[in-house]
């Protein structure tokens, strides 16, 4: 690892550290100016070229059957414009929607209109593409339909809102949340390379070794160190360790570092009752702190990755806030009941 210029890392580190005070704020006070952040993140920033750009993880799925009742439904054009400026005002970059193609017709509906309200409100997005579960042995061709569907639709010349779409580099990105590891992504990619821009491919962890060369980066995501213990104490401190120390030695790939509030997956339909306490937002700084110390300014890492704006059901949104002290994380339904 270089060694940075400290008063760099200060500087980045107050850059990022602004968005804690904006989570704790916003969600947490009921009483805040949402000026304040914009001015604190104008003045953290200034003469510092290399900030990464937040982003935060969205599920699109909320109203439709077989989900829980959040109080909301993503096809609702006013509760996505309420998220989106609510999101600015954070200091939220973009939201990295999940996604399945024409596999789930819902979701993909509500993307599209997420992307036009990010275009009208000068907001980003961009897509979180998830691997068929399926071993049918066409997960290749889910793959390719998909991104063919994304590129007509959401990212290529002729897409409306495609300014909303984040870029890298000049270059569409794309996350991709694997599943089964069905697809061959080597014929994914040779057909991806084919796009006016080719996208920017970011993969959860480590691919298989015989696709490492079909992604461009990789991502960190919510994940124990160890083991998802009884009492939810183990907050991921050895796995990002071991993820950005990994990352060190990969020269060229984009690194996208990631924090999150917590997780508790007991109110959704597939539980496995796993658990990571939000321990009244301290999980949340410290998987930031965590970021920090590894973001090198030499070869900085261009976005972090907040998990999640809005998973109510394996409990990692911050939507509501991040801390769990005060009853504010809970779903929109359940807040507005008290």
């Amino acid at each position: 690892m270089l060694h940075p210029n400290p008063q760099e890392r200060r500087m980045r580190f107050v850059y990022t550290a602004v968005l804690i005070l904006a989570v704790f704020a916003l969600a947490n006070s009921g009483c805040y100016r949402s000026s304040s952040v914009r001015e604190s993140l104008s003045h953290a920033t200034r003469g510092v070229q290399t900030g990464p750009r937040i982003l935060a993880d969205y599920q699109p799925w909320f109203g439709y059957p077989g989900h829980m009742n959040v109080g909301y439904s993503t096809q609702d054009p006013a509760i996505l414009r309420k998220q989106v400026q609510k999101a600015k005002e954070m200091g939220i970059y973009a939201f990295a929607v999940d996604w399945y193609g024409e596999r789930k017709p819902f979701e993909d509906r509500s993307y599209a209109l997420l992307q036009q309200v990010s275009s009208e409100e000068h907001f980003h997005i961009c897509l979180m593409y998830d691997e068929t579960q399926e071993d049918n042995g066409h997960a290749t061709e889910d793959a390719l339909e998909a991104f063919d569907k994304a590129y007509r639709a959401y990212i290529g010349p002729e897409a409306p809102g495609r300014e909303a779409y984040v870029t890298y580099n000049g270059r569409p990105v794309i996350f991709v949340f694997p599943k089964r590891g069905n697809t061959d992504w080597n014929r994914v990619r040779s057909a991806l390379d084919q796009w006016e821009h080719p996208p920017i491919l970011i993969y959860k962890d480590n691919p298989p070794a015989q696709y490492a060369n079909a992604f461009d980066g990789f991502y960190a995501w919510v994940h124990p160190g160890q083991h998802w213990d009884s009492k939810g104490g183990d907050w991921g401190k050895e796995y990002l360790e071991k993820f950005y120390k990994e990352m060190s030695d990969r020269p060229g790939k984009v690194v996208v570092g990631a924090v999150w509030p917590g997780f508790n997956d007991t109110k959704a339909s597939w539980s496995l009752n796993r658990h990571m306490d939000r321990r009244c937002g301290a999980t949340f700084e410290d998987t930031l702190k965590i970021f920090h110390q590894y973001d090198d300014p030499e070869h900085p890492m261009p976005f972090l990755l907040i998990a999640t704006w809005n998973d109510y059901e394996e409990g990692t949104q911050i939507e509501t806030g991040v801390s769990d002290c005060h009853g504010n994380n809970r779903p929109i339904t359940e807040t507005a009941a008290r």
